[in-house]
């Protein structure tokens, strides 16, 4: 882990540059590994087989290269001297055996001085005599020359086998195989990970989707015994949370509607028994802010996830809400607007991001001081909805915390009442759009509730 140092500085780790060069995904570092295991082995392995491989084929080819200087010697003494000539062209048309008389005028080029055929000279020298001579080309003619005698007098011929470059030729089959079978074990590598990391990321995507507000379709149980039982155990758990939540709703619907009915009636009883006007507009204005508070509830347990995502233009939704704010009869209630030019098909969910906007110009509105403004703008790859007072705004160390469900600040900025659920809405809205709701402190006093959302 970081060490950090006595000022508080986190200090850098020397392996943290070599972990950030790694992939990050899970599927990219487990196939990096396997594949640099399946390299590793194949690499072993082949240089291993050479090893124990290049000796023996060496011997194979210098005993091979014996018989045929033996066979080809003992037809040419078996054979008369008239025939020889057409002895020879029988074994270069027929078998691939040339030989040619050694001239002291001879341009030889020698064999490389490799381990390989080091071991086949001498293997060859050990059974045709120390004077055998090799080459590996003789006046521009490229292959395996082996000098021999007949009759034991000095050499007097070369004999230029086939298949010259048995070495090299024999090392590139070798190293092609090893290559084909390198990319055969990182394929199969690549697909066992894959049918192991595709079910993980269908359930992240599945757990964020659930994190935003939304309840998706069950995740396919299927793989390994071990990823069966994540699925299912998150399954369990979505299925929970969307009964819960339904069964939240319920219950507040029905408790809504019990509760409107006696308000209903004792907003008609204040209106008509008081007679007192200031009393009575008092204790209707109490009714109003209970059915307030009710509808509030309903807004937060209804939640806005069965709405569709649909084209639309945020500014055209930013100016219905700033309307709204606008009606309440003061002239510095309405908002100045600051309009960017945003793309006009976002896809967003009209009414769930209408009420956001509401919420946070109300919270301005009741918290906050005018004037206000309201400005929109495109920012990278994200819309960026800025509502702002001119209040006294919220200590730092409270920014987080006043996004929670029923929490309010009573010294903060006013001692205005609420249910504490305005600015919850706002980051459940936020979060179901993929988003981020942030609560900042302007210069020289004030607040900005921002939104950001995503271009979908």
């Amino acid at each position: 882990m970081p060490e950090r140092s006595r000022r508080g500085h986190v200090k850098a780790h020397p392996g943290d540059a070599v972990r950030m060069t790694l992939p990050q995904t899970l599927f990219g570092r487990t196939f990096l590994f396997v594949g640099l295991l399946i390299f590793v082995s194949g690499s072993t392995w082949f240089v291993l087989f050479n090893l124990a491989e290049r000796e023996p084929r060496a011997r194979q080819i210098s005993q091979l290269m014996v018989s045929v200087i033996n066979l080809t010697r003992a037809a040419l003494v078996a054979a008369a001297p008239d025939k020889r000539l057409a002895l020879l062209r029988d074994l270069a048309d027929s078998e691939g055996v040339h030989l040619y008389p050694v001239e002291d005028s001879d341009v030889v080029t020698p064999l490389p001085e490799t381990y390989f055929f080091d071991v086949m000279k001498q293997a060859t020298a050990d059974q045709l005599g120390p004077r055998t001579r090799f080459a590996s080309g003789v006046n521009g003619l490229s292959g395996v020359w082996v000098s021999f005698s007949i009759d034991d007098d000095d050499n007097s011929y070369w004999l230029m086998l086939p298949g010259r470059r048995a070495e090299n030729l024999a090392r590139w089959q070798w190293l092609g195989l090893g290559v084909a079978s390198l990319a055969l074990a990182l394929f199969l590598a690549y697909l066992s990970v894959s049918r192991v990391t595709r079910p993980l990321r269908a359930l992240a995507d599945a757990a964020r989707g659930l994190g935003e507000g939304r309840y998706p379709k069950p995740v396919r149980e299927a793989g390994v015994a071990e990823l069966r039982q994540v699925a299912e155990a998150f399954n369990h758990m979505s299925e929970d949370l969307q009964r819960h939540a339904n069964e939240r709703a319920v219950v507040l619907a029905g408790l809504s509607h019990d509760l409107r009915t006696p308000l209903a009636r004792l907003r008609l009883e204040s209106e008509l028994s008081i007679a007192d006007e200031t009393a009575r507009e008092a204790a209707i204005a109490d009714i109003e802010q209970m059915d307030a508070i009710i509808a509030q509830f309903l807004d937060y347990a209804r939640g806005e996830s069965d709405e569709a995502p649909v084209a639309a233009d945020v500014n055209t939704l930013v100016r219905e809400a700033a309307g709204r704010l606008g009606r309440h009869g003061e002239s510095s209630a309405a908002p100045r607007l600051e309009l960017g030019v945003l793309p006009s098909d976002t896809h967003v969910r009209p009414k769930a991001l209408l009420r956001a906007i509401a919420n946070l110009l109300d919270n301005a509105r009741k918290y906050g001081a005018a004037p206000f403004a309201v400005e929109t703008r495109r920012q990278d790859d994200e819309i960026v909805i800025d509502i702002a007072d001119s209040g006294p705004g919220i200590p730092e160390a409270d920014l987080e915390r006043i996004k929670r469900p029923f929490t309010r600040l009573e010294n903060a900025r006013t001692n205005t009442t609420g249910t504490g659920l305005g600015l919850a809405i706002v980051e459940r809205i936020a979060r179901l759009h993929g988003g981020k709701f942030e609560l900042i402190n302007r210069d020289g006093g004030g607040l900005i509730g921002r939104l950001r959302l995503p271009i979908r």
